[in-house]
């Protein structure tokens, strides 16, 4: 069994959890996340612990955005978008259980008043900026640390909230080199 409460943004994204692993989970209802849910993840985070566990796209990314602006110090659990999508469908709920256990183990921990140890310019410098497969790096070196895909800026906000050391930034650089990616 889970500890921490997982926070899903749907019904269906409940089952899939329960069909992966034993934990208990909120449902955000959707991307009009309200104060009285905000208030049972606040809760649910002082008393057990909180992964957030949201849809690679759009609308996940924003709950994502408002639930740790609002209770600070929750872990984050991320999923492929490939793992996720099921005839144009994106979502938790299309998972297989073993990539959502997968991603379960690699929650991370978001840490507030976080200093980066990674630069923009180390960003650069690794083609993760201003490069023409920038795009497509990210995704590859986000799936290798386990906190996704996001354009630039969120990129580097996420390395420093996540507290990625140089170490594992430049051995996920290193990896997707070797590869060709």
């Amino acid at each position: 069994m889970i500890q921490e409460i997982i926070v899903v943004e749907g019904k269906d994204d409940t089952v899939a959890i329960k069909r992966a692993v034993q934990a208990e989970t909120i449902e955000t209802g959707g991307s009009a996340i309200n104060r009285a849910i905000l208030d049972r993840i606040a809760l649910a985070q002082q008393r057990r612990g909180v992964i957030v566990f949201t849809d690679p796209d759009h609308a996940g990314e924003r709950i994502r955005k408002i639930i740790s602006s609002k209770v600070p110090g929750c872990k984050h659990a991320f999923l492929p978008r490939e793992l996720a999508e099921y005839r144009g469908d994106i979502g938790v709920e299309n998972a297989s259980p073993e990539a959502i256990r997968h991603a379960l183990s690699q929650v991370k921990t978001e840490y507030t008043g976080a200093v980066s140890v990674l630069t923009v310019e180390d960003l650069v410098e690794a083609g993760m900026l201003v490069h023409p497969q920038a795009a497509a790096r990210r995704l590859e070196v986000g799936k290798i640390l386990g906190i996704g895909y996001c354009n630039g800026k969120q990129f580097h906000k996420r390395c420093t909230a996540f507290q990625i050391s140089r170490e594992e930034f430049e051995a996920a650089v290193e990896l997707i080199d070797k590869r060709g990616s």
